[in-house]
């Protein structure tokens, strides 16, 4: 192999280390993101269900049930 042929292979070998690990950085925000996405999907139906809860509170003292 010459200088030219051994520089290329080189180049060829950064460019693919380059690329898998961009490609795991990339899943890893992709899965912070969806567990990110969840975390708030779970504190709105926590912060849904406790308002409904105070609303029924609400018309329980006022005698507002049917």
């Amino acid at each position: 192999m010459n200088n030219s042929e051994n520089a290329s292979y080189q180049a060829g070998q950064a460019k693919g280390q380059v690329q898998e690990k961009a490609s795991g950085m990339m899943e890893k925000a992709s899965n912070a993101a969806q567990s990110a996405k969840e975390s708030i999907q779970e504190t709105g139906s926590q912060m849904q269900a406790k308002a409904q809860e105070a609303a029924q509170a609400t018309k329980d003292k006022l005698g507002m049930n049917n």
